[in-house]
């Protein structure tokens, strides 16, 4: 193959590599952080879709319609003890041969991607913040409007990680408005429905192999069957994306709630981003020098949408039982469609849905005072044997206990929650330059554990 045709089908699938790795920013249920209400931490999320108040509304839309005149505010620490550790990771190469092989030979050799085989705090621990506020409107509709941040992460490997071809920094932020609208039906029956305006935010880098120099036994020139030594190129290059984008989605709700039993029933719908992007790639050399190259692209992914049935029965006046099952649609993350010049690329992601559960509890301990805590179940919508280093994830059980004091007309919520996250194989082989040049071999494991820290005050006017 021609250097100067490796280089030209290179920059485009190199291109094409960055914008992918907006797929892959995270590792808490893939890229979704579930920590939108402090109260809700304190029970595992256990019963959110069925319970009333502002702190539900993720949840479900239908929860304000008996909530009053409320305003929350919460923060959520998450630290987190995580480790990716190398299994035999390999670059494969598959380059013209020299003299005196005959002209058209392809060389194939495999070497060790060597670097650094043990990344310790892969995923960044960070603080989430969350906003609600409700006001009623007669005696039967609520408006409500709440600001959360449910896709936001950060996972960091070094440049002489050997994690590093298939990813360095990946950072993902968001922040979804949502305006709802809610209604008492009749006195057992609410029912809402909400707009999301969703704003994302990526950065994603990665280093790049240069080819390195190839070298054969003479004698037997033929294309297989002889001795090669790939003479390891002295560095790297690197390539970067930046890119966000605004887009928009919907939810419903409904809640019925009776003497002792209150159920809701909740949907929110999937998001279809569009991220438009600065691409820049540098540091590649001889045949791959002129793929070097900063332009613009945009890439289009879905977000999962979200099914709730969710439960809370109040077993007598101090204590109440939650339960709660998501299911959720990680199926519409099946790919990454890039654009950039007139190509169009899909590069297949093959997520599958999942569903969640959790049960819990909420005591109170006298009229001012609860307190609650719960176990949760959240399995990995990654598939293994497709499971990359930007994405380091694993099911994962969650073990919470909360509390909450009353104090005049403010409700402060306190919750903390340790997060036990089952190990998992990274595998991901990718074509980088998108030619069969340079073939990466991730082959890995990860681990990890974290903390959750939440608090959080609610005001009822």
């Amino acid at each position: 193959m021609n250097p100067r045709n490796i280089a030209r089908v290179g920059g485009l699938a190199l291109t094409t590599a960055l914008l992918v790795g907006v797929s892959a920013p995270a590792m808490a249920g893939s890229f979704y952080l579930q920590e939108q209400s402090t109260r809700g931490a304190g029970r595992a999320y256990s019963g959110e879709g069925a319970d009333t108040g502002v702190q539900s509304l993720w949840w479900n839309p239908a929860a304000i319609a008996r909530s009053g005149r409320q305003a929350y505010v919460g923060v959520h620490g998450l630290i987190l003890d995580s480790s990716v550790d190398d299994r035999g990771s390999t670059i494969n190469y598959n380059l013209p041969a020299p003299a005196p092989f005959p002209a058209g030979t392809i060389l194939t050799g495999s070497t060790p991607v060597g670097g650094n085989p043990h990344v310790h705090d892969v995923v960044e621990s960070g603080l989430v913040p969350n906003f609600a506020i409700a006001q009623p409107i007669g005696d039967r509709f609520t408006v409500g409007l709440a600001v959360q941040a449910p896709y936001n992460f950060t996972t960091k490997y070094e440049a002489n990680d050997f994690a590093r071809y298939d990813a360095m920094t990946s950072e993902l932020r968001s922040a979804n408005i949502g305006l709802v609208l809610a209604a008492k039906v009749t006195d057992w029956l609410d029912v809402g429905a909400g707009f999301d305006a969703q704003y994302v935010k990526a950065k994603l880098t990665s280093a790049m192999p240069n080819l390195p120099t190839v070298t054969g036994v003479a004698g037997a020139p033929t294309a297989t069957g002889v001795p090669v030594f790939l003479l390891p190129a002295a560095t790297d290059g690197f390539n970067s994306l930046e890119g966000d984008g605004w887009d928009y989605g919907w939810n419903v709700g409904a809640q019925a709630h009776f003497s002792k039993l209150d159920l809701g029933l909740s949907y929110r719908s999937k998001i279809e981003h569009d991220l438009d992007g600065d691409i820049n790639i540098s540091g590649l050399t001889g045949a791959l020098a002129v793929a070097n190259v900063a332009a613009n692209g945009n890439a289009n992914f879905n977000t999962p949408w979200f099914a709730t049935l969710s439960g809370r029965y109040h077993v007598n006046d101090k204590l109440t039982l939650n339960a709660q099952v998501n299911r959720i649609g990680w199926s519409e993350f099946d790919a990454i469609r890039v654009h950039y010049n007139t190509t169009d690329t899909a590069i297949v992601q093959n997520y599958k849905d999942v569903t969640t559960g959790a049960i819990g509890f909420d005591y109170a301990v006298d009229p001012t005072m609860t307190v609650r805590g719960g176990i949760g179940y959240d399995p990995t919508p990654t598939r293994d044997g497709q499971r990359t280093a930007r994405i380091p994830d694993g099911d994962r059980m969650l073990y919470s206990a909360g509390l909450s004091k009353t104090l005049g007309s403010v409700t402060f919520d306190g919750a903390v929650t340790y997060i036990d996250i089952d190990k998992s194989k990274v595998v991901e082989t990718r074509d980088v330059y998108g030619n069969g040049v340079a073939i990466s071999n991730i082959l890995a494991e990860s681990s990890g554990s974290g903390v959750g820290f939440s608090v959080g005050a609610t005001w009822n006017f």
